[in-house]
């Protein structure tokens, strides 16, 4: 939805699926930089806007595509209606900037839908109790898009930048692979890991309805590349150890050293950063050696550590710990599959892999399906790489490409 050629090569997509006879709803986003000129129009007349306004502001940028969209339609004799979120009736929490989808009613499309009617869709916002105009947060078109897709049954097709998701960042590791298919749970480790392909709490949305979701790309106006599905657990392709290996440069590391160890402080510390906002990764505190202090280290985004360092700061010296020490030069990175539930041995790998390039591991989590390292930022891409060439270098089934 770039540009108004864009536009036009959108509707003639759409067109096809519409005379092939499927009820077809379009949810759209912006056109390009729209948001980000919005915000910074908001910015040039207020210091601190408020958060009720803002949401009415950048909404607007939504407005204009589905009226673009419907227009281009009917230019080539296709019926459509074009729908704001308040007139779909898209029922969010009053989180201005944030807001949660609780309920979408979907009669005002099936409507539509009886009279032959494509609709278009505004991505990105609803409207509350109060019938306040929310927005869902950058990158919520995807939430509505899926969204919409679990009110009405269907499947959901997310159209991108890129064509597919791929084993890791092509811009990092030549040989990444285009996966066929790859499951919801797959999908949200490696969305919440680093993978920027879907939003998060799309994922998280497809994951609770069960909607399969088909990743194609934007660029593809003939339809001729696969795209990558991503489905149920049961629906996915045959259990693989590893699907992919995201990767995560906006990492910053915080330890404080010294703390007392006595119970309660660990609650105190990340208390106080959950009350600003900070959101914690990863979290590792020593042993204490002598039964009276620790340290205490934990992961934060970049873009949180100047406010993260304060907060410990502050708390350092009301509870007597000894130092704070921060760094913005970390990474993170993953490795994750289904198949790791009933294999063993994928840490061990991992782990000896990354000994043999003389890569040190500063942290490690773990969940069921996911294994997480901390390791120097200028080493992140080398450990792509051998993590790829040890867990994908035999595998077949996914599709090579180089495009990101």
């Amino acid at each position: 939805m770039g540009t108004p050629e864009r536009i036009r090569a959108v509707a003639e997509r759409v067109k096809r699926t519409h005379d092939e006879g499927a009820s077809t709803a379009v949810v759209v986003s912006a056109m390009s930089g729209e948001t980000n000129r919005l915000f910074e129009l908001a910015s040039q007349v207020s210091s601190a806007p408020l958060t009720r306004e803002m949401d009415v502001l950048v909404s607007t940028g939504e407005q204009v595509t589905t009226a673009l969209l419907s227009m281009a339609l009917h230019d080539l004799g296709v019926p459509a209606l074009s729908l704001q979120g308040h007139q779909v009736r898209i029922a969010t929490d009053s989180a201005h900037g944030r807001a949660r989808i609780r309920a979408i009613d979907k009669s005002r499309i099936e409507e539509a839908f009886d009279a032959g009617k494509v609709v278009v869709i505004a991505g990105f916002q609803g409207i509350d109790d109060q019938q306040n105009i929310t927005t869902l947060g950058r990158g919520g078109s995807d939430t509505t898009a899926v969204a919409i897709a679990a009110a009405l049954g269907a499947d959901c097709e997310i159209y991108t930048d890129v064509d597919g998701v791929y084993t890791t960042d092509p811009r990092i590791c030549s040989d990444a692979r285009k996966l066929a298919r790859v499951s919801h749970e797959e999908m949200l480790e490696m969305a919440s890991l680093g993978a920027k392909v879907l939003q998060t709490r799309s994922v998280e949305c497809a994951l609770r309805f069960s909607v399969p979701v088909h990743v194609r790309s934007s660029f593809d106006d003939k339809g001729e590349l696969s795209g990558t599905w991503v489905v149920p657990e049961e629906a996915s392709m045959e259990e693989v150890l590893v699907s992919g290996i995201p990767a995560d440069k906006n990492q910053a590391k915080i330890t404080m050293q010294g703390v007392p160890d006595i119970p309660g402080l660990a609650g105190r510390i990340f208390g106080s950063l959950a009350d600003d906002g900070v959101v914690v990764d990863m979290i590792v505190q020593n042993v204490s050696v002598d039964g009276d202090r620790t340290d205490l280290t934990f992961t934060v985004g970049k873009t949180d550590l100047d406010k993260a360092k304060k907060i410990v700061e502050d708390i350092r010296e009301e509870i007597g710990a000894n130092n704070v020490v921060a760094s913005d030069s970390v990474g993170k990175v993953s490795v994750v599959g289904l198949g790791m539930r009933s294999h063993a041995g994928v840490a061990a790998d991992m782990f000896k892999v990354l000994a043999a390039e003389g890569i040190n591991i500063q942290m490690i989590s773990t969940s069921e399906i996911k294994i997480s390292v901390i390791v120097e930022l200028d080493q992140v891409d080398r450990a792509v790489n051998v993590l790829h060439k040890k867990f994908f270098a035999d595998r077949e089934g996914t599709d090579s490409g180089t495009n990101a």
